[in-house]
């Protein structure tokens, strides 16, 4: 499944990882975040094991959205070996979300 971060979790969870990791920024009053989260959470379950899906609501750790430039959510943050090499602005279908993560897995 998903791990929800804060900022206090974010550099254990995150930079951290052995695995590539998908950071959904987003918020709850946020409409494509809400449009994008069933897409997210079927990827956490489809590639279990080869990727890690953390959510990570703005609004709760606006010190790491604004470390990371994130200006519109939702925004999807690939994060390796602790460093972020990828990121999809806006809700797009999960086929758009899987051909960005697959160079990265």
């Amino acid at each position: 499944m998903f791990v929800q971060v804060k900022d206090e979790s974010f550099e254990i969870e995150v930079l951290n990882s052995e695995l590539p990791v998908l950071v959904d920024f987003w918020a709850p009053w946020c409409m494509p975040c809400r449009m994008v989260a069933p897409q997210v959470e079927m990827i956490a379950r489809e590639y279990e094991g080869k990727l890690k899906v953390c959510k990570l609501n703005v609004d709760e750790a606006p010190q790491i959205a604004s470390r990371y430039g994130i200006m519109s959510i939702p925004t999807l943050m690939i994060f390796k070996t602790g460093q972020p090499v990828d990121k999809i602005i806006g809700a797009v279908p999960k086929e758009e979300i899987e051909r960005v993560i697959k160079q990265y897995i």
